[in-house]
């Protein structure tokens, strides 16, 4: 049995409370070796491969991860045959459909794929996002009546619908055929819908549960292209030019980066480079982006601007945008998220500075509840996400962020950390009639409550989730891939470990610490409070970094400081900055500590 890794360079408790640990144990450092002798890596790329989970035999492939080799069969996922056989049908018959999507990046890219398919073969669905105030999360009957009216006979769902048992049982008694493509848990009983495709329902088997909706609708065109082939339609839609749309997803939905979901992302990146999808080169603009579109680009500038319709504009916009092909219509609506993008950011700073006052007055002088929750009048629901992950980070432990109505009652939305499940004791809610509505998977969730239910639903998530909270913190140690110094950080070194991406949840950017290197020149910048600041090695090279929103955080007050000559362990990720044609290494600081004896 291996030993208890010792923590890395000493570091028992850093600024930010944590301990550093070496990524690797003794039988990870031994497999880091043997990979690197079979497959010749660098010792360092070794050990990032062998530090993400993989074995000497899966190493290349991991390098190298293709849709063609990981996909398995659609076929696996439980209903699948049944809804390609029903949308095949409508495609062949010309028949007048409509799609009922979330109102996130998710819900937007699997609409849009659904909208290109069906495109393809002259079909133009009626496209319905909800208002996230107004309509909530999911099918609605007001909604389904208006596309009946509209001429639907087929309903298609997407990023929803899996526990919509009352609107859709409303649907068919209208007249609709109902095919449910998701990946949010489910409760016990499925809705009454024609198919169901959703790898998390309780009798499906795949394995595949980790795809977002997404990654799902794709399988499911996929499968229909497979169908329409073999019907003897020979003119099919290129799906790997909208791969794209699922990395987008993939990342933004913050699904774990495994398996089939890595060559989505990989092979999705090199699509978006190429510009094919004109609403995501219009974001791209929009958001000043510089180099090529990486993994950072998709989660962190060019999804939140798709999510700000869902949150504070119209719902429908992020939708609307990655279905066009017309450039100057793409760059209209791009600036117009782009707009509501940085008023959703001034909404958001307000609402966190009120839920962070809040949280610390919960936590008290102690340890505080394992579960936060939260809830204000003064929140704007669209923002109510935004404002659980913030204090997430802040406080180390799961948030709910409600935003509550006139009569007492609210919608809410929660977010976790790796090892507890929220999605699971929010269905447990709603089937014990604790909340009126809710949904989600383990690391999201999504909540309604009728007046006089916060109480309750806050009992029940802390009595729930205390063991695995506890667990979770317990285990919160800072991973360290390597250490080194910054005259060692080139382009070419990012460029090398990058071969190991893309990373994301379940596959964590390889993190790297410069140990007693002084921080200079520590300032405040942008309305987030982010913290700038320049690392020096003992040898005088020079690293440029940042700690994003830190600036009332612990590190923030360490950076800001810290003399000219103070030494410091300084952990982060590295990134290539790209400016006027030059590339400059960045580091995005996570963490720090004093060196031992200081």
């Amino acid at each position: 049995m291996d030993e208890p890794r010792a923590n890395f360079l000493d570091v028992s408790r850093s600024v930010l409370g944590r301990p550093w640990v070496d990524r690797l144990d003794a039988a990870g450092l031994r497999m880091a070796t043997a990979i690197g002798q079979r497959t010749e890596l660098s010792d360092i790329l070794a050990r990032i491969v062998a530090g993400r989970g993989v074995d000497l035999d899966s190493a290349e492939r991991y390098l190298q991860p293709t849709v063609r080799e990981l996909m398995p069969d659609p076929s696996t996922l439980a209903g699948m045959d049944a809804l390609a056989e029903r949308l095949a049908k409508a495609i062949t018959d010309h028949e007048p459909v409509a799609l009922f999507g979330d109102y996130d990046v998710d819900g937007a890219c699997s609409c849009a794929l659904m909208a290109r398919f069906l495109g393809h073969f002259g079909i133009t669905p009626q496209i319905h996002i909800p208002d996230r105030v107004f309509e909530g999360y999911g099918p609605n009957t007001a909604a389904i009546d208006k596309l009946v009216d509209g001429g639907a006979t087929l309903l298609i769902t997407l990023d929803c619908g899996t526990t919509s048992d009352g609107p859709i049982a409303h649907a068919r008694e209208r007249g609709l055929d109902v095919l449910v493509i998701d990946h949010h848990l489910s409760d016990a009983e499925l809705p009454p819908a024609t198919a169901l495709v959703n790898p998390n329902r309780p009798d499906d088997i795949s394995g595949l549960g980790y795809l977002c909706a997404a990654g799902v609708t794709f399988m499911v065109l996929v499968a229909t292209n497979r169908l329409l082939r073999q019907l003897g339609r020979s003119s099919l839609p290129d799906l790997m030019g909208m791969i794209d749309l699922v990395a987008l997803a993939t990342v933004c939905d913050v699904v774990p980066l495994t398996g089939l979901n890595r060559a989505f992302v990989a092979r999705g990146l090199e699509v978006a480079r190429t510009g094919s999808n004109r609403g995501i080169g219009a974001l791209a603009l929009a958001a000043r982006l510089s180099g090529p579109l990486n993994p950072y680009h998709l989660g962190y500038l060019i999804g939140p601007r798709i999510n700000a319709g869902g949150r504070i504009g119209d719902a429908a916009l992020g939708t609307r945008l990655l279905t066009l092909d017309d450039e100057q219509q793409a760059l209209i609506i791009a600036a117009q998220l782009n707009e509501l993008n940085s008023e959703r950011q001034r909404i958001e700073v307000e609402a966190v500075e009120e839920a962070v006052r809040a949280a610390e007055a919960e936590i008290g002088a102690g340890e505080g509840p394992p579960v936060l929750v939260l809830a204000s009048a003064n929140w704007h629901p669209g923002v109510v996400g935004l404002i659980a992950a913030r204090v997430r980070e802040r406080f180390e432990r799961p948030v709910f962020a409600i935003a509550l109505a006139p009569d007492g009652g609210g919608t809410g939305s929660g977010r976790s950390m790796p090892g507890v499940d929220l999605g699971t004791v929010v269905i447990e809610a709603v089937e014990s009639g604790l909340i009126a509505k809710g949904g989600g998977h383990a690391m999201a969730a999504g909540v309604t409550l009728r007046p006089g239910q916060l109480g309750p639903f806050r009992a029940h998530v802390n009595d729930r989730l205390a063991g695995a909270v506890g667990a979770a913190r317990a285990a919160s140690a800072l991973a360290i891939d390597a250490a080194m110094t910054a005259r060692a950080a080139t382009p070419e070194f990012v460029r090398e470990i990058e071969r190991a991406g893309p990373f994301g949840s379940g596959s964590p950017q390889p993190v790297f610490v410069f140990p007693s290197h002084k921080a200079r020149f520590a300032e405040v910048v942008g309305g987030a409070g982010h913290v700038k600041v320049s690392l020096t090695s003992g040898d005088g090279a020079r690293l440029k970094a940042i700690a994003f929103r830190a600036a009332t955080t612990a590190l923030g007050d360490v950076l800001l400081s810290a003399g000219n000559d103070t030494a410091l362990h300084l952990a982060g990720t590295l990134s290539i900055d790209h400016w006027q044609g030059r590339e400059e290494v960045q580091l995005r600081l996570a963490d720090a500590a004093y060196p031992q004896g200081l």
